[in-house]
C-alpha cells in the first residue's frame, strides 16, 4: 500500500509542478507548486527506496511530503494563507522520517 500511495504521490507533484509552470501568472503561486512538487517527487521516490527495509520511515515521509505539499497547493490556488503555518508542520514529518531511516538502517 505505501508503494502505490508513493507512486500517486509522484503523480500529484507532477502534476502540481506542470500546472505551476504552465498554469498559473501569479509568480508567489508559482513557487510554492514548484517547492511543493519537488518536495513531494523527491519523498515519493524516498519512499519507494526505503520501504522494504524502513516500512514506517517511508509512511512518514509520505505523511510529511503531503501535509507539506498540499498546504502549498491550496495556497497557491486561492486558499486560505493561514496554512503557511501547516507547512512546517509537514516539514517536520519529513526531518523526522529521514532521521528514522538513518537508524533504521543503522540497526542493520
Amino acid at each position: 500500500m505505501i508503494a502505490i500511495l508513493a507512486c500517486l504521490s509522484a503523480a500529484l507533484a507532477i502534476g502540481a509542478g506542470a500546472f505551476g509552470a504552465h498554469g498559473l501568472a501569479d509568480p508567489k503561486a508559482t513557487e510554492w507548486l514548484r517547492t511543493g512538487g519537488l518536495y513531494q517527487l523527491v519523498h515519493a521516490v524516498a519512499a519507494l527506496a526505503v520501504v522494504g527495509t524502513a516500512r514506517g520511515a517511508a509512511a512518514l515521509m509520505l505523511a510529511g511530503a503531503t501535509i507539506f505539499a498540499v498546504s502549498l497547493y491550496i495556497m497557491a490556488l486561492g486558499g486560505p494563507r493561514w496554512l503557511g503555518a501547516v507547512t512546517p508542520i509537514g516539514g517536520a514529518l519529513m526531518i523526522a522520517a529521514w532521521l528514522w531511516a538513518a537508524w533504521t538502517f543503522g540497526q542493520r
